[in-house]
């Protein structure tokens, strides 16, 4: 269950989206129970965003430029949608693979496989099991 606070027209309120199905949307708006039907299907995301990790440019002797496809220091592992964190599988220090499951998230009730898009090394791990994240929020970062 996800929980909103709202200021609308400067009331306060406490939403809780209990579960989407479809185009209803079952919540709670201050305590009272409402089924509110959206014009679109929500459908779960299962897609992963990273940030494109930029070319390295190097100079070499003589001046010459060379460009390097492997990931910047600070590749960030995002999250694609708000949820929570049911699960986080690499630690400072780890040598993840392109392609692997680096966080588990929930969102919307469903489980979302976040993965690295660049083999690297953990530099950072900015979530724990538990965490409530926002979309865009950086969870792991690869160097």
């Amino acid at each position: 269950m996800k929980n909103y606070k709202l200021k609308i027209n400067g009331h306060d309120y406490s939403v809780d989206i209990n579960e989407v199905e479809g185009q209803e949307v079952r919540l709670e708006v201050n305590g009272q129970a409402y089924t509110v039907t959206v014009d679109q299907e929500m459908k779960p995301v299962r897609k992963t965003v990273v940030s494109s990790p930029r070319p390295q440019v190097t100079a070499a002797p003589g001046g010459a430029v060379q460009k390097s496809n492997a990931p910047a220091a600070g590749s960030k592992v995002t999250t694609p949608l708000p949820g929570t964190i049911l699960d986080v599988f690499v630690n400072v220090g780890d040598t993840v693979k392109e392609g692997q499951t680096v966080v588990l998230l929930e969102a919307m009730k469903m489980e979302n496989n976040i993965e690295a898009d660049a083999a690297g090394t953990v530099k950072e791990v900015k979530v724990r099991k538990g965490d409530s994240v926002l979309e865009g929020d950086v969870l792991v970062v690869i160097g």
